[in-house]
């Protein structure tokens, strides 16, 4: 018996994840108490997810567990044990927003929550690979201060600089910047991950995300900017743009693609490894930009807002450079773009919403 234990295993990437194994023959163990919906409320409950994950998947099985609690974590893992080949964290708190309502619960679910379960992973299968998706909130806000050039419809990188071909790598320190609370929670985690690499010699990666994004997202007004815009394009809902004139860019990465990925590390893991991963320049798109996409896929006008208040820590610009990552696995590629991702969200959500 080969285990592959997933954290957040009915959110976007989780739920990915528990088919992309679940369909490779491993059997997967899912933990996850919709936490979302006590961060997001109702609408954003990923217990549909977790009801789907149970009917399509018959070697899934599903643990309500919160990471936070040491004993629950540290007995999963000694049930498994030698057994388990891989674990693959995607639970967090994500939104900058949230982190400030309630700072002790965001930085105990992000960091300690990492913790309990590298802990727990270095006493009961430590030869396992450990995969983090961290975020790109670890730079905080230092990409605003790069040379950005206003255009119509996006604010983009000024030509002249040397990371305006490919987008941002690695390089860029997450030093002497305002991360958000929630930023600030992601880097305790992030760095423990790597230093569980260094230290006890783990084979860890930390995915430093753009916008992970699909249709199997349960968007919110706080996360998951491209989900919930197309959620609003669908249904009507109004919709509100913060800052920047609606011109701020994201790359967007398909959860499939972010997931073929970690099974390229799982096929050759490495130690204590960070990766920038997103889009990068095969798909991207500004605020401005995905509306007026959605309004072509839909037919009709958004209804939508302007708030020239930008959320704390926010970036204007984002593109990731994802070349280190391919390097170290050139049989990995992109396979879809924005208007691929958008397409097959618009689909989903269509036929979601036209069941309830």
């Amino acid at each position: 018996m080969s285990v592959v234990i997933v954290t957040g295993s009915a959110g976007l990437i989780g739920a990915e994840a528990v088919g992309f194994f679940a369909e490779k023959g491993f059997d997967v163990v899912g933990v996850d108490n919709d936490m979302r919906r006590y961060f997001f409320g109702d609408e954003a409950s990923t217990a549909w997810s977790r009801e789907r994950l149970e009917k399509r998947h018959p070697s899934y099985s599903h643990v309500t567990a919160d990471i936070r609690d040491q004993d629950a974590i540290d007995a999963l893992f000694a049930r498994y044990g030698a057994s388990i080949a891989l674990v693959i964290h995607t639970a967090a708190q994500p939104s900058h927003d949230w982190a400030a309502r309630e700072p002790f619960t965001d930085f105990s679910v992000n960091a300690n929550g990492t913790l309990n379960l590298l802990e727990a992973a270095r006493r009961h299968c430590p030869d396992a690979p450990f995969i983090f998706t961290s975020t790109n909130k670890v730079y905080g806000d230092t990409p605003n201060a790069l040379p950005l050039v206003e255009l119509e419809s996006r604010w983009e990188l000024d030509p002249s600089h040397p990371w305006a071909a490919h987008g941002i790598p690695e390089a860029m320190s997450i030093d002497q910047t305002k991360h958000s609370l929630f930023g600030a929670s992601k880097v305790a985690a992030d760095v423990m991950v790597q230093e569980y690499g260094r230290y006890f010699g783990m084979k860890t990666a930390c995915f430093r995300g753009g916008c992970l994004t699909g249709p199997g997202h349960s968007g919110a007004q706080l996360h998951g900017f491209l989900a919930y815009l197309v959620k609003c394009a669908v249904t009507g809902t109004p919709y509100r743009v913060f800052g920047y004139k609606g011109k701020q860019v994201r790359d967007n990465i398909h959860s499939f693609d972010l997931v073929n990925a970690f099974w390229h590390v799982f096929q050759a893991p490495r130690s204590a490894e960070v990766y920038n991963i997103g889009g990068g320049r095969h798909s991207n798109c500004s605020m401005a930009e995905a509306i007026a996409k959605a309004e072509q896929l839909t037919g009709r006008p958004m209804a939508w807002s302007y708030d020239e208040t930008n959320r704390i820590g926010d970036h204007i610009w984002w593109i990731s450079d994802i070349r280190r990552f391919q390097e170290h696995y050139p049989g990995w590629s992109l396979t879809r773009d924005i208007d691929g991702i958008l397409a097959e969200m618009h689909a989903e959500m269509t036929d979601r919403f036209a069941r309830q």
